[in-house]
């Protein structure tokens, strides 16, 4: 790229981002992580559309650090190579004067930009940097980077985001607050938390999705990695969005949807997917390693890719979406504090969340929709209670839609809470 190309690219990028309104960015929790005054790289990872960008802008504006802008994802860049990059920064001090730091937004489309980042480190620039592609991002910095980095996950809104963005009290306890909470989960367990959808006058969802869906497939998988036959790739993807949460049994999958690919191919299909953050997985907690790996479950990066995608085939499975909705949940508490997240399955029960800092339990988190029925009632409470007798745990909890109760049930205390509380109860 000729330096004037560079210029009227980069122009225009400032100028975008000069237009965004302070009031229109909601505040995320894992804006606290992102640390300025450190001299590592600061690198945000998550889906397309989760709101890395916006963060980053949000953490530079509070800051009252002057910086400089690049969103790499711009077709106009899609050229560039790590040869440019020294144009582009001399380009960038034209434009934006001295920096204290430099946002690099999807840099991990650059060959070569570990070697680009080491060097603006050098020199006491303070970088951000995002990226939506695990393997890439992750690989290089674990192998360039090297103790250089500070990794902070992203995911699409919180229930208590999803409120703030909607104007929903989520800390009064009134009856109004409340009830307005509840009727803001039914949205969230239907709509999702993507930030562009989670406002009002968000786009249609559909179109958005499937917009949304086909650049993670074709863009940050297909392409990126080579895959020839893209027809198998997306029937698997689209089955998995529409079936999950579920347990993975690749040759199961191959016989029901009749493809001709290898349960292998299948299992590295999966793996791009999870890569590339629109999928998630959970292992199955075990005390022996081996037996961990065995029978990953997945779940969607949100719960709008369950069906309201075009030409999605998922129900409205409020039991599976309130699922989701918790381990996101879990995840993101995890995620700071290194703690780990598995599911619980023996010959009898099962519990769908343990929450593990290394070897010692944490929690065991079951989730039910509803406890009304008895046969219901029995099956999750004891496998709530064998979890937790078989990790460690002293207690259990079980988040429902709107239940709330405190018991013993196999000896064992077991609270009972509504998702429109323990969503937001953040400790």
């Amino acid at each position: 790229m000729t330096r004037t190309e560079w210029e009227q690219v980069l122009a225009e990028q400032r100028e975008e981002v000069a237009g965004w309104a302070e009031a229109d960015i909601i505040p995320r929790a894992e804006e606290r992580l992102v640390r300025l005054d450190s001299d590592l790289a600061q690198v945000v990872l998550g889906v397309r559309r989760s709101g890395k960008s916006t963060l980053c802008h949000s953490v530079l504006r509070k800051s009252g650090r002057t910086f400089a802008y690049v969103d790499f994802d711009d077709e106009r860049l899609a050229e560039a190579t790590g040869r440019d990059l020294n144009v582009m920064l001399e380009t960038l001090y034209k434009l934006y004067g001295d920096f204290q730091c430099l946002f690099l937004d999807e840099i991990q489309n650059i060959p070569e930009w570990y070697l680009f980042v080491n060097r603006l480190l050098r020199r006491g620039i303070r970088v951000l940097v995002t990226g939506s592609n695990a393997k890439l991002l992750g690989g290089e910095l674990a192998t360039h980077l090297t103790g250089r980095y500070n990794p902070i996950a992203l995911l699409p809104f919180s229930f208590g985001e999803y409120c703030l963005a909607h104007g929903v009290d989520a800390g009064s306890p009134t009856t109004w607050a409340v009830g307005a909470r509840r009727a803001a989960l039914d949205a969230y367990l239907h709509d999702g938390a993507f930030p562009a959808l989670a406002r009002p006058g968000a786009p249609d969802a559909p179109k958005y999705l499937e917009a949304l869906t086909n650049a993670i497939l074709e863009r940050d998988i297909r392409q990126r990695y080579h895959l020839r036959h893209a027809a198998p790739f997306r029937t698997l993807a689209h089955y998995l969005l529409d079936i999950a949460p579920t347990i993975l049994n690749y040759a199961a999958i191959r016989n029901r949807l009749a493809l001709s690919c290898s349960p292998n191919t299948l299992a590295a299909y999966v793996f791009y997917l999870k890569q590339a953050y629109l999928l998630r997985g959970l292992l199955r907690w075990s005390p022996k390693s081996h037996l961990r790996l065995r029978g990953e479950k997945i779940y969607p990066v949100d719960v709008s890719l369950m069906s309201n995608r075009r030409d999605a085939f998922a129900g409205e499975n409020l039991g599976w979406r309130l699922e989701t909705v918790v381990f996101l949940e879990l995840l993101r508490r995890a995620s700071p504090k290194s703690d780990a997240v598995y599911y619980y399955q023996d010959a009898r029960n099962e519990a769908d969340f343990v929450v593990c800092h290394g070897r010692s339990p944490l929690a065991v988190v079951q989730v039910a929709y509803t406890l009304e029925t008895p046969k219901v009632r029995a099956r999750e409470l004891r496998g709530a209670v064998a979890a937790a007798k078989a990790v460690g745990c002293r207690e259990a909890w079980v988040v429902t839609h709107h239940e709330r109760e405190e018991i013993t049930f196999g000896g064992l205390p077991i609270h009972i809470v509504p998702a429109h509380d323990w969503l937001i109860a953040r400790d």
